[in-house]
C-alpha cells in the first residue's frame, strides 16, 4: 500500500451510511491533495449502494469488501459506538489506518487494545472529536500559550439540557451504557480541555439518575417508554497534569441554566470559550482594567467542519507525525469518560494512567484546505 505515497490523496472508505457521512462527504472536498472518499460501506447494502450513488462513487460495499479494497487507506468509522472498536481491530488488522466518530470505545480496555493493534502493525488511528481544530477552540489556545490568561488556575465545563428524548425519533441509545450525557456530549469538552491545557491526571466524580424511565417526545414513537440504564447527571472534578483543575457537570436533567458552556480562569484574566460542539464561534476575554468582557477575533479558521481531522491524519500519515485528533487523544477521552463512573461507584479519586502529549496546534491564519 502507498501510505506515503506523495504524488496522490489518500483513499478513504467509510464505514457506515447513517446521517453523518454527509458531512464527512462534504467538508473532505477542501483537501483534495490529502484525502478522496473512494467508497463507503454500511451493514445495510442497499443503503451503502444508495449513497455511493448519491455521491458518484463506483459502488457501495459490503464491510468485508471494502476492507479488502486495495484503494482504501483509511477507513473512516461511522458506525455506531457498540461497533466502533470492532470496526477499529478489523481495519488495523486489514492494513488501513483508522479515523473513528467519538468515542474510540465503549471502555478503556478495548480503546486500549486498538491503540496496541495500531502500534504493533505501525499504522495511524485518528478519532473524533475534531471540533477543537476549529477556528474557535485553536483562537483559545493561541491565547493560552501565548500567556493571555496569565497560568491556568481553573475551568469549568457545563452540558445541560433536558433532551434528547424531547426531539429525537428514536432516543433509546441515548439511555444505555455507552451513551448517557457523558459519553454522547462530553468527548467534545473534554478534549477540548485537554487541547488547551494537556492531560488529565486524575478524576472524582459523583452521578446520579433522575428519571428511571424517559418518554419519546416526538415522532412515530412518541409517547413510548424508554429504560434509563446509564446515569444522567454526573458532576466531576479533573485534575490535570500541569496543575490546572476543572469542574465539569454533563446532563440530561435540567431545564434551564445560567451556567457557562466552557470557561478557563486564569492568573491574569479569563477565557469563554465557544460551544466545544461546533468548530466556530465567539471567544471572549476578561478585560480587568475595564471590568468586563471583550469580544477577540478568531486567529484561525471558521469555515471547516467534521472531516478536518481526517485530513489531518491523512497529513500525518504523510509525514510520519501524531495526528493532532489522535487516537491516543481519543483513549485518554475514554479513560476520563470512565473514570467518572468507577469515581462516582467508589467514591474514590481514580488517577488516569494514560498519558498523551498534547495535540499540536494549528498555525494562525491558514487559508481553508491547508493544514501547514
Amino acid at each position: 500500500m502507498s501510505h506515503n505515497n506523495s504524488s496522490r490523496p489518500l483513499g478513504v472508505g467509510i464505514v457506515g451510511c447513517g446521517n453523518i457521512c454527509n458531512a464527512y462527504f462534504h467538508n473532505s472536498q477542501p483537501y483534495p491533495d490529502l484525502i478522496k472518499i473512494v467508497s463507503c460501506a454500511d451493514i445495510d447494502l442497499e443503503r451503502a449502494k444508495a449513497k455511493a450513488t448519491e455521491h458518484k462513487l463506483a459502488k457501495g460495499y459490503s464491510v468485508k469488501e471494502l476492507l479488502e479494497d486495495p484503494e482504501v487507506d483509511i477507513v473512516l468509522n461511522l458506525t455506531i459506538p457498540a461497533a466502533h472498536a470492532t470496526i477499529n481491530d478489523e481495519a488495523l488488522k486489514a492494513g488501513k489506518h483508522v479515523y473513528c466518530e467519538k468515542p474510540l470505545g465503549l471502555v478503556y480496555k478495548e480503546a486500549l487494545k486498538t491503540m496496541e493493534e495500531a502500534r504493533k502493525r505501525n499504522l495511524k488511528v485518528g478519532c473524533a472529536p475534531d471540533t477543537v481544530l476549529g477556528g474557535g477552540i485553536q483562537t483559545c489556545r493561541k491565547l493560552i500559550d501565548d500567556g493571555a490568561i496569565g497560568k491556568p488556575i481553573a475551568a469549568t465545563a457545563n452540558m445541560l439540557s433536558h433532551s434528547p428524548d424531547l426531539w429525537h425519533p428514536n432516543p433509546d441509545f441515548f439511555f444505555q451504557p455507552g451513551a448517557g450525557p457523558l459519553f454522547d456530549m462530553g468527548p467534545y469538552y473534554l478534549t477540548s480541555l485537554v487541547t488547551m491545557l494537556g492531560p488529565v491526571k486524575s478524576v472524582t466524580a459523583t452521578a446520579a439518575t433522575a428519571f428511571k424511565q424517559r418518554e419519546v417526545g416526538s415522532g412515530p414513537l412518541k409517547g413510548q417508554k424508554i429504560e434509563v440504564r446509564t446515569p444522567t447527571h454526573l458532576c466531576g472534578l479533573l485534575e490535570f497534569v500541569q496543575g490546572t483543575m476543572a469542574t465539569m457537570t454533563m446532563s440530561f436533567d435540567v431545564w434551564g441554566h445560567h451556567q457557562p458552556m466552557l470557561e478557563i480562569y486564569g492568573t491574569e484574566s479569563s477565557l469563554q470559550c465557544p460551544d466545544p460542539n461546533n468548530f466556530n464561534g465567539e471567544v471572549q476575554l476578561y478585560n480587568k482594567e475595564k471590568w468586563e468582557w471583550v469580544k477577540t477575533p478568531l486567529t484561525h479558521n471558521d469555515k471547516t467542519g467534521r472531516g478536518l481531522g481526517v485530513a489531518d491524519l491523512a497529513d500525518a500519515i504523510r509525514n510520519d507525525r501524531a495526528p493532532r485528533a489522535s487516537g491516543e487523544l481519543g483513549l485518554h477521552i475514554v479513560e476520563i469518560m470512565e473514570s467518572f463512573l468507577t469515581a462516582s461507584a467508589s467514591g474514590r479519586k481514580v488517577e488516569i494512567e494514560s498519558r498523551p502529549p498534547q495535540p499540536e496546534p494549528l498555525a494562525p491564519g491558514l487559508p481553508l484546505g491547508k493544514l501547514a
